[in-house]
């Protein structure tokens, strides 16, 4: 899995995530860039999906601890544009309840 941050204001930041994440070794990355914008004063963040493939319960897990990290801040985590499949499998595990989910950036924000 590849990612790219986008500040969208002072302190909310966009992760487009492409490719599958489907194990830790994909999230670590992505969990260690996550800590390093909250460390520069993030606390919101989109995770666009709209280039995201695959996901699997490891990937599902990197999400819900994203979250947790934002919202220790009082901060918060919303999914923007995921496949059907991955939706499907938001509403199937009942993250849907625990995530915003948009179908644009501009809408999350």
């Amino acid at each position: 899995m590849n990612f790219e941050f986008q500040k969208k204001g002072p302190i909310t930041g966009v992760f487009k995530l492409t490719g599958s994440l489907i194990g830790e070794t994909d999230g670590m990355p992505l969990t260690e860039a996550f800590n390093e914008q909250m460390e520069d004063g993030y606390l919101h963040f989109i995770l666009d999906l709209s280039e995201l493939k695959h996901v699997n319960s490891s990937g599902l897990g990197v999400f819900i601890t994203l979250l947790t990290k934002s919202r220790k801040k009082d901060g918060d985590v919303v999914i923007v544009n995921p496949s059907a499949n991955i939706r499907s499998l938001l509403l199937m595990t009942k993250l849907n309840s625990i995530f915003h989910i948009y179908n644009s950036v501009e809408e999350a924000m």
